[in-house]
């Protein structure tokens, strides 16, 4: 089976330690560890990660180990389609760094996107707008979920084996 790649946005990195979305991103960050997924990061990522509390900025270091984590930067295309979102009114254009996000993760045809921006990523009307975006384009539609929903569930037998 393909190993998921999976493109992480900064709330991610920082619901590690948010006692509200700690449980399922640290889990997430297991799946991670274990070499079932790779993590798709960007230059973005790395640009918002500046200022944050230094336990958030080194995260990623103690998981960045051959073929765990994916370097995607930002390009023309990506901005191109970041905007193509703006002007089909996906959000506003106060959310063109999400737009971003969304395009680099698109641009890179990853498995899937995961964020806790439930305002402007994980929402089911933005994410059908991106993706009607995307079609129109000549883009893959991309899966976008919480960390919670990008989980393995009842893939163990009763022994606690994989099956």
């Amino acid at each position: 089976m393909k190993t998921q790649r999976i493109y992480i946005d900064t709330s991610v990195v920082g619901g590690y330690f948010d006692d509200e979305f700690a449980a399922a991103t640290q889990a997430l960050f297991a799946r991670l560890a274990a070499g079932e997924v790779v993590f798709v990061v960007s230059d973005m990522l790395d640009e918002e990660l500046t200022d944050a509390p230094q336990r958030v900025r080194e995260l990623l270091d103690r998981y960045n180990k051959p073929n765990s984590l994916e370097f995607v930067e930002q390009t023309d295309e990506v901005e191109a389609l970041a905007n193509r979102y703006i002007a089909e009114k996906v959000v506003g254009e106060a959310s063109v760094d999400d737009c971003r996000h969304i395009a680099l993760a698109t641009v890179n045809r990853v498995d899937a996107i995961a964020s806790w921006n439930f305002k402007h990523i994980v929402n089911l009307d933005r994410i059908r707008g991106y993706n009607g975006v995307n079609l129109k384009n000549g883009y893959s539609s991309v899966e976008i979920r919480s960390p919670q929903e990008l989980l393995n569930y009842g893939n163990d037998d009763k022994t606690g084996k994989r099956i």
